[in-house]
């Protein structure tokens, strides 16, 4: 995890699918030049009336999935916390919340690794600067699984798997 400041800034992605609030069972792959996030989408069926819950496991099939490509991803982190210990990530208090997608504005992370880099011959600062720190939050039970990336967020955003 990393340090935040005052200058952080969260805002909600309202055009990247919401996790499945179940199970979103999220599927990290990644290179040194993309990294690909698939998870279970929240689906309801039209004729759901609310009186029983949809198990789902890692080997089911039919469900609806959402794939979100970053380009260019410069870092990742993939882990805690997960929704019961929510409340304990420095960026909760701004707005972050369990279930959804976030751009970090100001973000301290970027900040962080543009400092690091400092020492190298050919450091550019403004090479960060345009930089996008996006916090994707999906925790499912005891797994910690918040795919979080500094990159460029592809507008693509897949279905696979209808029913």
């Amino acid at each position: 995890m990393y340090q935040v400041d005052e200058s952080d800034r969260v805002s909600e992605l309202a055009d990247v699918p919401r996790s499945s609030v179940g199970a979103p069972i999220p599927l990290v792959l990644s290179d040194e030049h993309r990294l690909v996030v698939a998870y279970y989408i929240q689906g309801t069926p039209a004729d759901w009336d609310g009186s029983s819950a949809s198990v789902v496991g890692a080997e089911d099939v039919g469900e609806p999935v959402a794939l979100v490509r970053f380009k260019f991803c410069y870092a990742h982190m993939f882990g805690p916390p997960n929704d019961e210990a929510f409340r304990g990530h420095p960026l909760a208090s701004r707005g972050l919340h369990p279930y959804g997608a976030f751009e970090v504005t100001h973000s301290s992370w970027i900040r962080r690794l543009e400092r690091m880099n400092v020492v190298h011959p050919y450091h550019r600062p403004e090479a960060f600067w345009k930089r996008r720190h996006i916090d994707s939050s999906a925790p499912a039970g005891r797994q910690s699984v918040r795919p979080t990336c500094i990159g460029a967020m592809s507008k693509e955003v897949r279905y696979d798997g209808h029913s």
